[in-house]
């Protein structure tokens, strides 16, 4: 945490923050989805950088009911943070996402990951942070999700959506470990630390200029 702290404020003071964001793009709606319907809350798990830009997109999203940083990829006895931090865990910094089925669908989901939550075609790293657990991946739940994510990849593939290959893989089977207590809301805790404004912020400014139809004002608990 403190490591990407002063490489946000080097970074601050020598190119801006515009230069440090991660590109977006305002990807398709996906070819293959599931129809807004009544049932249980559901459940997705992405990784794509640091957790804590992840969170703050996704708890802005409409239908989201929750959202907790953590780790998925690796055991549940290295699921801490001085320890995914070596890279050497297989754990990924991921986040876990509740939503209701009625109003937000695991394709528009996969839609915002793939639009402004990060860079898909950058391998094991996001912006200033490098290593696998910073990696591009996709925790399927279910088999159903776990099509939808294929399908989606290979659209965006076919599209060519995104100027590079998207490495982004699917890792099903994999269980999300919940991350220490000072991880969860860390974004609307610290908006102004230099790596969250220059690295996570436009994250978020991005989902509401981009899907302004999806913005809640009030982000999930």
């Amino acid at each position: 945490m403190i490591v990407r702290s002063l490489i946000a404020a080097v970074l601050l003071g020598t190119a801006g923050c515009s230069l440090a964001a991660e590109r977006m793009v305002s990807a398709p709606a996906p070819a293959a989805d599931t129809s807004l319907k009544a049932g249980p809350v559901q459940t997705a798990v992405f990784a794509g950088g640091c957790f804590w830009g992840l969170e703050g997109v996704f708890e802005r999203i409409k239908g989201v009911q929750s959202v907790r940083s953590g780790y998925a990829g690796g055991d549940r006895r290295t699921a801490s943070y001085a320890i995914v931090g070596s890279g050497m865990t297989g754990h990924a910094e991921a986040i876990e996402v509740r939503y209701d089925p009625a109003r937000v669908s695991y394709g528009t989901l996969l839609r915002i990951l793939f639009s402004v939550a990060h860079d898909p075609t950058q391998l094991n790293r996001q912006g200033p942070d490098s290593g696998t657990q910073y990696r591009s991946a996709i925790f399927p739940q279910t088999p159903e999700q776990a099509r939808l994510a294929k399908a989606y990849v290979a659209q965006l593939t076919t599209a060519k959506t995104w100027p590079g290959k998207i490495v982004t893989t699917l890792e099903p089977g994999k269980s999300f470990y919940a991350a220490e207590t000072y991880h969860q809301n860390y974004l609307r805790a610290h908006p102004n630390e230099p790596y969250i404004a220059i690295n996570d912020v436009p994250k978020v400014e991005g989902l509401k200029a981009r899907f302004p139809q999806l913005w809640s004002d009030k982000p999930a608990v």
